[in-house]
């Protein structure tokens, strides 16, 4: 049909004698080229997205001023900072999700004025490689990395010298101490909110750079090495054993968010299956408004080679004793969520 019309309109542009004027050989003439572009035009082709990419950004800040308080206290202050990043990839069977958690936050005392104590510090990088094996299958094979250690020292029980500066204990520093994991297993979508992942094969490798730290953080000693001596340690252990990771995350009216992780790895040459190194991290947060976030988090650790020194009990393990770890974060933050503009 549009070949008889550009036909017919070419035919009236080009035979005078059936137009008499100029202007309707005109108006034939511009009808045939309008009809001859329209079938030129393309439909825009979207192009697929494989990858989703955010990244949230939080500035948590606490005051406490006291004038004539009877009760007695110190003025303080707070102030916090975090990264949540995450950078996923997901094309037919396979998929790649990557994310960075970052936090760090200190505290200042009128007390100790000329003093910053830390009160949060934390890297945790999280690595998979999935393929599921069908596309209607809550199973998929599984390759993945995960990294925690801390930005820079920690100390506790500080005291200020004749000279004025503080001291305290060195309880750790950055990459003292580090886990490195690198497992491959099968991971299970049990649902929307929860996924199971097992890893029979996990090699994992902790590192204690300082050699004050080494002997509390489960470093072997070297051979002809004499126990006591910081320097005799070794600054790396390896450790090959399974590792189960259980993932819970679910949102409600997009205002409240709720996540837990736990993380549980033995070692195969040390107890197998009795032993088990414990990370359990949860996550509780409402957003109050579009930039105000009020957020619960709490962390617990159980390592059956790290030893902590306790006063009630130095008597009985006076080079300590594992124990359950546990610290929690409360907070008020100032969030900005950022996300790359769909082209």
């Amino acid at each position: 049909m549009k070949k008889l019309l550009i036909s017919l309109a070419v035919a009236l542009a080009v035979m005078p004698g059936f137009a008499q004027d100029s202007d309707l050989q005109k108006a034939a003439a511009e009808a045939a080229a309008a009809i001859a572009s329209a079938g030129k035009q393309e439909e825009k082709v979207v192009k697929p997205r494989y990858w989703t990419t955010v990244a949230e950004f939080g500035l948590g800040i606490a005051q406490t001023s006291l004038t004539n308080w009877a009760a007695g206290g110190y003025n303080t202050a707070t102030l916090s900072t975090s990264l949540d990043a995450k950078a996923n990839y997901a094309r037919n069977l396979q998929s790649w999700t990557n994310r960075l958690q970052m936090q760090y936050a200190f505290l200042w005392s009128a007390d100790k004025w000329d003093l910053l104590q830390k009160s949060a510090d934390r890297i945790y990088l999280e690595s998979r490689w999935s393929y599921k094996t069908s596309k209607e299958s809550a199973w998929s094979y599984s390759a993945a990395l995960d990294f925690r250690t801390q930005f820079n020292e920690t100390r506790s029980n500080y005291a200020k010298g004749e000279d004025g500066i503080w001291t305290g204990t060195l309880k750790s520093d950055f990459f003292s101490p580090a886990y490195l994991n690198l497992g491959i297993g099968m991971d299970w979508k049990v649902s929307r909110m929860l996924s199971i992942s097992m890893s029979p094969v996990t090699g994992s490798l902790i590192f204690c750079s300082v050699p004050a730290l080494r002997q509390g953080y489960g470093m072997k000693l070297r051979d002809g090495g004499t126990a006591g001596v910081d320097e005799d340690y070794h600054a790396m252990l390896f450790q090959l054993g399974p590792q189960i990771k259980s993932d819970l995350k679910f949102t409600v009216n997009d205002a409240f968010a709720f996540e837990t992780q736990l993380v549980m790895f033995s070692d195969y040459f040390d107890h197998p299956f009795t032993h088990w190194r414990v990370n359990w991290d949860t996550s509780m947060s409402w957003q109050l408004s579009r930039l105000v976030k009020l957020g619960f988090k709490t962390w617990l650790i159980y390592d059956p080679v790290v030893k902590i020194t306790s006063d009630r009990d130095i008597d009985l393990y006076p080079s300590g004793k594992d124990r359950i770890q546990f610290k929690e974060f409360l907070e008020f933050t100032l969030t900005y969520t950022f996300k790359p503009r769909r082209q």
